[in-house]
């Protein structure tokens, strides 16, 4: 049998690719902060995020917490359905605000509602506080979506340390639809635990229709090879940093770990020269080999964060992204 990673490139014309390796050969590298004090730095430097047009709407909801969350509606009707955006940023940079623009235009095309999620941040909030956000956010839609939106049709994506935070999600709800599921006829958990008004669906992941995950991390305990490669980055001591690296096997922590079985259908896009290719090509193995329905979206000449760059490669990367999901939400 012969293969070769250039057997799993996505088809992109050749002009767009030429024109990414211009585009990345011309590109200064850089490198994330390698400090607190170079975190806060870059943080200074950021300017604030352009308005969309029109704003977001925002709101503080929860089921059992509360975390702040970026509503936008489409313009074109009943939306199809909710998708729940985990942005990136290394677990210690960045908004769910700087993302307005681009889930305003989300929104439109798959005409649905977009949520995004304003998770805490490492390293004032490490884990657990992201991913306890994500999950509350995606529960309140899991309850609420129907009622407030007219559909109780989601999905979830994110890309770099939001797509692995999408991923712990989906596992938390996996496992907690499975803890939550009633012995009775009555489709409800126990409302002492949840508020006498709530009363949740005990198949919450079931509610998730696909997961577009964009170049994320899902080993951070440098026990694989492609763990190894980002071992000494700032973003993980930052991030888990109190946690003893024998611990960061966790799956909330490092997904790879997890059993991966019973997951809405995934998406899965990389770069060829993401530092993070090995990590997602080992991701999207064991997903399929758990029996999961996997697709593996490789853009050749990309690096990481390649989607956020402008280029028409990134372009036709974010169209399928948005094929893929609206196919989700409209099935």
């Amino acid at each position: 049998m012969r293969f070769a990673l250039e057997d799993l490139f996505a088809e992109v014309p050749a002009e767009q690719v030429a024109e990414a390796r211009a585009f990345y050969r011309a590109r200064v590298a850089g490198r994330g902060p390698a400090s607190f004090e170079e975190l806060e730095a870059v943080r200074a430097r950021r300017s604030a995020p352009p308005a969309a047009d029109p704003p977001a709407e925002e709101m503080a909801e929860a089921a059992g917490a509360h975390v702040p969350v970026r509503v936008f509606l489409p313009s074109g009707g009943a939306p199809l359905g909710v998708h729940l955006d985990i942005h990136g940023g290394g677990f210690y940079m960045d908004t769910a605000a700087h993302g307005d623009v681009r889930n305003r235009a989300l929104a439109e095309a798959l005409n649905s509602v977009v949520v995004s999620v304003d998770y805490r941040l490492a390293p004032e909030h490490p884990w657990p506080a992201a991913p306890d956000d994500c999950e509350t956010a995606a529960l309140w839609l899991a309850e609420q979506a129907e009622d407030r939106f007219g559909t109780s049709r989601l999905t979830i994506g994110g890309s770099s340390a939001g797509a692995t935070l999408a991923l712990a999600t989906l596992l938390r709800l996996r496992d907690r639809s499975s803890q939550d599921a009633p012995s009775g006829p009555d489709d409800a958990v126990p409302a002492s635990r949840w508020g006498d008004a709530v009363s949740r669906p005990a198949n919450m992941i079931g509610r998730f229709t696909g997961a577009a995950l964009q170049f994320g991390t899902y080993d951070m305990s440098a026990l694989t090879p492609a763990g190894r490669r980002i071992a000494d980055e700032y973003f993980i001591e930052a991030y888990v940093g109190h946690v003893p690296a024998r611990d960061r096997v966790l799956p909330d922590i490092s997904p790879l770990y997890a059993d991966l079985t019973g997951l809405p259908p995934a998406l899965l896009v990389i770069g060829a020269e993401d530092v993070l290719l090995e990590d997602n090509l080992t991701l999207a193995g064991r997903l399929s080999a758990a029996g999961n329905d996997v697709e593996l979206h490789l853009y050749p000449a990309a690096s990481h964060g390649f989607t956020g760059h402008p280029t028409a490669l990134a372009a036709t990367a974010l169209a399928g992204i948005g094929s893929w999901l609206r196919e989700r939400l409209s099935a």
